[in-house]
């Protein structure tokens, strides 16, 4: 062992990827269906490696959390931007009140209790669930007019306080808001949810992404032309066009001449249709089969439905379909042949009403014939194409520029105020991602690149600043635990409980739209996924999105203000 100790000390690269291994492992760990999350457990395993007294230059961790708060930053962007237009205004008034209440709750305690900085600023960050306020208020620590042991102290003082409240903060979340939350507003979220999806049209698809819901999804068809309609040669644009007018959007993909003839695979809207020919139509069930005088009767034929189809993920950025419903893209002729699986905005699901509106920046995912999928991808925006590249100069430049901006500093009487390079990167990602949702033609960052920037981004720091603050742990936790432990509590309920009630009396929201920005406000995913569950409903979803890149960038950026309060 001692021979292991030694190669952790004199390697400390080693220690930090033992660190992220063992603390992975113990955040998977479930005791009753509870688990501390890999944060949480990377940050408390660091904590016991670093009691070997290992040293890591504090590069590394800059260096890890930049990355991380780029990648946070360029996520976020296209909801935070969108969110600042006239329509998001209720809920970015709702999401900058509780991200107000977030700081002022934990200042108000600290006071009260006589905290300093360092437990201040782990109290802050581990009640509220916002890990990157670590290394912002670290940032700003080191800018303080005060000596190098005093800094070191209270950057030692934050991971123990984070440790301590950070469980409550996740977990007391997640089951007040699912199961405190809808008695306070005195529903029953699961028949509301349900309301208001009949309100807004019904689903439009099922939640099981192997399935389809026979209203939305596109039927297809063979059916043999043999009414009088064909006892004149007709064109697919006359068969169509008398389908639409009824007010069915059902459409000719293929043609077979006669039961045994050859397969026209994409025809023209010129081609012919003769009496006994068989088409493949493409539209809602009922209208194909409601009638079959209409245009003949359902044949079985294999061989013309042997075609294969093709699944898109397509970025909306196309202007023209900003604010175009679901209901609008059904009778959409540029969509017809395609399926819509799902929606994405930033880090949440949109459930599929009619009445839900596209945004710049969603992500669709489509489905169907090539053609017709490669047509409606180009009306919608930018296809994203399975890739594995990254755009390192965008997340480069993006990271240069951003520190540059975090440096600059002006001076409020003896106090320094600037961004701190944290602060920089976070808002030129936010940016960056913003400006890839308009012109998707650059700064290509695939889903699982930002999954591995985020991620390992914020696991190494939080490995780093626990090996660091190893030492100093154990007796900062029996000093305090207990306290910070029952001031957690507090700071990460009294917000949710009046952030209920603001959005029930004073914004008017719906019970489920209220729960879902109470989540989204404090970034607390865990907390959405139980609402959603609890409701058997996506609804939630639908403010989260807004609530989250607001409040994530607050959040992040009360690491500078809560030190500036607490000096």
């Amino acid at each position: 062992m001692d021979w292991l100790f030694n190669l952790l000390r004199n390697s400390p690269e080693l220690a930090i990827f033992l660190t992220l291994a063992l603390g992975a492992a113990l955040g998977q760990l479930k005791i009753k269906g509870f688990s501390l999350g890999t944060v949480t457990g990377v940050l408390l395993m660091g904590v016991l490696i670093g009691q070997l007294g290992i040293t890591i230059s504090p590069t590394v961790k800059t260096t890890f959390s930049l990355l991380f708060l780029f990648a946070v930053g360029y996520h976020v962007g296209p909801q935070f931007v969108r969110g600042l237009k006239k329509d998001g205004l209720p809920q970015i008034g709702f999401a900058a009140i509780i991200a107000v209440l977030c700081l002022l709750v934990p200042y108000i305690c600290a006071k009260i209790l006589h905290y300093d900085i360092g437990n201040t600023v782990g109290l802050l960050s581990g009640a509220n669930t916002i890990s990157a306020v670590i290394g912002v208020a670290t940032d700003t620590i080191n800018q303080l007019s005060i000596d190098t042991a005093q800094k070191q102290q209270y950057i030692n003082e934050i991971p123990v306080a984070y440790a301590v409240t950070y469980i409550f903060g996740t977990a007391g979340t997640a089951w007040f808001l699912s199961s405190v939350g809808p008695k306070i507003l005195g529903v029953d979220i699961a028949k509301a949810s349900k309301e208001y999806e009949d309100q807004h049209g019904g689903l439009i698809t099922n939640d099981d992404p192997t399935l389809e819901d026979a209203y939305d999804g596109t039927t297809f068809r063979v059916i043999e032309a043999r009414s009088d309609f064909f006892n004149t040669p007709q064109t697919i644009d006359s068969v169509e066009g008398m389908l639409v007018g009824k007010g069915w959007p059902v459409y000719v993909e293929r043609i077979r001449s006669g039961a045994k003839g050859d397969i026209v695979g994409e025809p023209e809207t010129t081609q012919i249709i003769n009496k006994g020919d068989r088409m493949v139509l493409n539209g809602p069930l009922d209208a194909i089969l409601e009638d079959e005088s209409l245009l003949g009767p359902e044949v079985a034929d294999l061989e013309l439905l042997d075609f294969r189809v093709e699944a898109l993920k397509v970025m909306v950025s196309n202007k023209n379909m900003e604010g175009k419903t679901l209901g609008d893209l059904k009778t959409m002729k540029d969509r017809h042949g395609v399926v819509i699986r799902r929606i994405r905005r930033g880090s949440a699901e949109v459930p599929l009403l009619k009445t839900v509106d596209l945004q710049r920046g969603d992500v669709v995912e489509i489905e169907g014939r090539k053609s017709d999928v490669d047509r409606f991808a180009a009306h919608l925006g930018y296809a994203e194409r399975p890739t594995t590249a990254t755009d390192l100069l965008y997340v480069g430049l993006g990271i240069f520029l951003g520190g540059i901006l975090g440096s600059i500093t002006v001076k409020a009487g003896n106090i320094p105020l600037s961004l701190s390079a944290s602060g920089g990167v976070l808002i030129l990602g936010i940016i960056f991602g913003w400006l890839r949702s308009l012109r998707p033609t650059f700064g290509a960052i695939p889903e699982a690149s930002i999954w591995l920037m985020n991620n390992l981004g914020l696991n190494v720091f939080i490995a780093v600043v626990g090996i660091s603050a190893g030492p100093s742990f154990i007796e900062g936790l029996k000093a305090s635990g207990l306290s910070l432990f029952i001031a957690g509590i507090f700071v990460s309920l009294v917000p949710m409980l009046l952030g209920l009630l603001i959005g029930k009396y004073i914004f008017k929201f719906h019970p489920a739209i209220n729960l879902g920005a109470c989540a989204g406000a404090r970034t607390t995913t865990a907390a959405l996924g139980a609402i959603t569950e609890k409701a058997h409903s996506q609804v939630p979803a639908l403010s989260y999105t807004v609530t989250y890149a607001i409040g994530n960038t607050l959040l992040i950026i009360w690491g500078v203000v809560i030190v500036l309060l607490m000096s």
